[in-house]
């Protein structure tokens, strides 16, 4: 029997879009005929994750996952999704405070990486995820070792991702200089990079580059649809 799926959304509504499209087009091609995913979406204002991420209040932000997370949970949810790289920061706190599991997207992409046979891979994404333990410390645990760029294309990347992509602009010079900033890292030793923004998958496709690229939504996806259909 199929498992529903919750997911919280808008973070930003544009990756959002495409986490609905995956969901139901891997359950698709797993199952054929007209199947689709069993979803809950519950869509949360970004505006006001925005600000409480600028403002380092991430008691705030972990207050209204859980309230949404748990409503997902009582709505029927079998698994609960955080839509967002950078919200994985309170995911331990989310998990502990519902009875269904909560699918992690680090420890996906862990796994993918190890697949691959890679063990030193960079990291783009927002400051926070690039910065804050939450995601390393994962990848650590699994004996991957990260590379970072530097200090300015850190705050360059963080800028396009809530100024530009988040309100859906996808840019050709961003992209050129996202590629850059992959060259760069692929000369201090970068085997593969992760797309650690749910954003950069829509501005970055694995034909843009050489190595291997980690789509975190689509990993993400995939991992749940497993958990759905497995019985």
């Amino acid at each position: 029997m199929q498992k529903t799926i919750g997911i919280i959304g808008g973070l930003t509504w544009h990756s959002t879009l495409v986490y609905y499209r995956l969901l139901n087009q891997i359950t698709n091609e797993r199952l054929g005929g007209a199947f689709s995913a069993k979803i809950l979406l519950y869509s949360v204002n970004f505006e006001e994750i925005k600000q409480l991420t600028y403002a380092d209040n991430w008691d705030g932000i972990a207050g209204i996952m859980i309230d949404v997370a748990q409503k997902l949970e009582q709505a029927g949810a079998d698994c609960i999704l955080l839509g967002a790289n950078t919200m994985h920061h309170i995911a331990d706190r989310v998990s502990s405070a519902i009875g269904v599991p909560l699918i992690h997207i680090a420890e996906v992409t862990a796994n993918a990486i190890l697949t691959k046979g890679l063990q030193k891979v960079a990291l783009l994404g927002t400051k926070y995820t690039m910065q804050l333990p939450f995601y390393t410390r994962q990848l650590k645990a699994q004996g991957i070792e990260t590379i970072l760029p530097n200090e300015a294309d850190i705050e360059f990347i963080n800028t396009t991702i809530y100024d530009e992509m988040g309100k859906g602009l996808f840019l050709a010079a961003t992209k050129t200089a996202y590629l850059k900033i992959i060259d760069d890292l692929v000369a201090k030793g970068a085997q593969g990079v992760i797309l650690g923004c749910t954003e950069i998958p829509i501005l970055i496709q694995q034909t843009d580059c050489d190595i291997p690229l980690f789509d975190t939504g689509l990993l993400h996806a995939i991992a749940a649809v497993d958990f759905a259909l497995t019985k």
